[in-house]
């Protein structure tokens, strides 16, 4: 590898050649402030925040995407360099939503950290303030162009990582937007809820729909009988919003939490991620053995359901027709559950706490209501959830250690993992390896599934039977998967998508980090680390052991894919307009 050495404020520094000044600087500890960057993902020196002076060149560089090179001098910290950038940055604020304390990312807003950092103690610059436009109409994503700093961090991740590329600047000057095509509303295209906009936007302009109003209301009802259910991937970061760290495992807090807030019974999602391997998993040998349609796909990622529907309706026939765990928990909450405590139906409130924004979309599909009354009623995400502690008093770190409720709490390391790429895929193999052969697995963890690459292949051996599975995370490396089935270069019998980088614990309900703490560490990785020491510790580790799950189809579904299964757990699919329609 060629090296390159450079002087940054007096520091001589070695980097790899194609290193940015940016990263150069990093490697001395020395800061330079940024807005639009986020590595890997927005390089695009737009913004002007991290200008620099180079030696020998007429105007302030953008360090984000400067190269170094050879015996190359920059400066970081001069008095141009410094009314450049609080000229910069009073500019964004003469036209922002300066509404601070009543905004959702307050004290977790880039922007805010910017002009503390900067010194900024007034606005110099005053005048017309461009016309925002607030959009709720999705069921999922909130849009405020009053907070806008254009930055385009949004655009490159709907483009980029998740190849859907809804929004993008529209106008010119002055009056440039971000939005949907036509200015149309994100219900109105094809946007799939994933949230992914939201995790990379530095201020407040993106957010979750906030549905935490409906939640207490529901829990101050004495009607109602409020239950709330816990997603894989929620006891992995929402200790993250209570300063425990990244992945940091508190499933044994949660619900001590939740309890305290007042909710009648606390379950975890994990119960039915188990019911969803039974379901899926004889779904999945149904097809194999019998000539059905293959490869099966798997459907638990709503906002991979609805970007098939959208963008791949060819293959909606390979889809799995398992509900998600979180609509299996909602409709198994308002049957058996509701007949084995004798509580009406009708008086059960039921409540996911999910790390996707895009659950909040699936909740209210008309399909989603086998029970007779809306599976699940209210969907909150991580960050939502966090907020409601925080708002009653509640430090989750403080917490005691408690049990989830029965029967619907108990769950294996097999429906943990779910919150994980590849997650699904390890649990089902776990399942089905034990359903066809009758035998014990001797090794039970399929790594070769595991991990954060886009895409990952593999050839499982059941019994003499070669399964060729793939794991794809992130929609654009869902879109590469499907064409090369589309395109016969690819032979597979299983495939798992989720829509989010890195599954769940990447899902676009979880807690914010900010660029730099995004270059400090791949917190993906982190959180699903977290995720398989959960599953280690499980004393049962695959689904088909959980005790609960047999007990529900000893008493009430009979057995995976009966005709009760399929009238509460199993769906189907639409195909969708790719545009909008005028």
């Amino acid at each position: 590898m060629e090296m390159v050495t450079l002087t940054i404020d007096g520091q001589k520094v070695q980097v790899p050649k194609g290193t940015t000044v940016l990263e150069a600087a990093r490697k001395l500890g020395i800061k330079i402030p940024t807005l639009c960057f986020l590595k890997g993902i927005n390089e695009i020196g737009a913004c002007r925040m991290c200008v620099v002076e180079v030696k020998g060149a007429r105007n302030l560089q953008a360090s984000c995407v400067y190269p170094v090179s050879e015996g190359m001098e920059v400066l970081t910290n001069t008095p141009r360099v410094r009314e450049s950038r609080k000229t910069t940055l009073e500019l964004l604020l003469s036209d922002h939503n300066l509404e601070c304390p009543t905004c959702v990312r307050n004290l977790n807003c880039e922007l805010q950290k910017l002009s503390e950092e900067l010194g900024i103690k007034s606005i110099r610059y005053q005048g017309e303030k461009h016309r925002p436009k607030y959009d709720d109409f999705s069921p999922s994503i909130v849009r405020d162009t009053s907070k806008c700093v254009l930055c385009r961090r949004c655009v490159s991740a709907c483009h980029k990582v998740q190849g859907v590329g809804v929004i993008s600047p529209n106008h010119r000057g002055f009056n440039t937007m971000v939005a949907p095509v036509f200015d149309k509303s994100l219900s109105e295209v094809a946007c799939v809820n994933c949230g992914q906009c939201i995790l990379v936007c530095p201020v407040g302009a993106l957010k979750e729909k906030d549905d935490t109003d409906r939640v207490w209301q529901a829990i101050a009802d004495p009607e109602k009988h409020v239950v709330v259910q816990i997603a894989p991937a929620v006891r992995v970061s929402l200790g993250e919003e209570f300063g425990l760290g990244r992945g940091a495992i508190v499933t044994k807090k949660i619900p001590a939490a939740l309890r305290r807030m007042g909710f009648d019974r606390v379950f975890d999602t994990d119960f039915t991620a188990d019911l969803t391997i039974m379901e899926e998993g004889n779904e999945f040998l149904e097809r194999l053995n019998h000539g059905g349609k293959l490869p099966l796909i798997t459907s638990c990622s709503p906002g991979w359901i609805k970007f098939c529907e959208h963008y791949y309706p060819e293959f909606l026939e390979n889809l799995s027709t398992c509900k998600s765990p979180q609509q299996m928990f909602g409709a198994i909450a308002k049957t058996y559950y509701a007949e084995k405590m004798g509580i009406d139906p009708s008086k059960i409130f039921v409540v996911s706490i999910m790390p996707c924004t895009a659950k909040k979309y699936e909740a209210k599909r008309p399909e989603m209501r086998a029970s007779g009354y809306q599976d699940v009623d209210v969907v909150l995400t991580t960050r939502e959830i966090a907020r409601m502690l925080k708002e009653a008093g509640i430090d989750l770190a403080l917490m005691p250690d408690e049990e989830f409720d029965e029967p619907l709490g108990i769950s294996t390391g097999a429906g943990a993992i779910f919150g994980a790429t590849g997650g699904v895929m390890e649990a089902a193999l776990r399942t089905v390896y034990e359903l066809v052969t009758g035998k014990e697995l001797e090794r039970i963890d399929f790594t070769e599934v595991r991990g954060v690459e886009g895409i990952k292949e593999a050839t499982i051996d059941i019994d003499g039977i070669k399964v060729n599975v793939a794991v794809a995370h992130g929609l654009s490396n869902a879109r590469k998967v499907l064409d090369r089935v589309k395109n016969g270069e690819a032979n597979y019998h299983f495939i798992e998508i989720m829509c989010c980088p890195g599954g769940c614990v990447g899902g676009g309900g979880q807690p914010i980090l900010n660029a730099d703490e995004r270059m400090e560490l791949d917190y993906r990785e982190v959180r699903g680390n977290a995720i398989y020491e959960v599953d280690r510790n499980m004393p049962l580790r695959k689904s088909h052991e959980n005790p609960a799950v047999q007990q529900l189809y000893k008493e009430f579904l009979g057995h995976p894919l009966s005709e009760k299964s399929h009238e509460l757990l199993h769906t189907h699919y639409t195909k969708r307009p790719l545009y909008p329609e005028s």
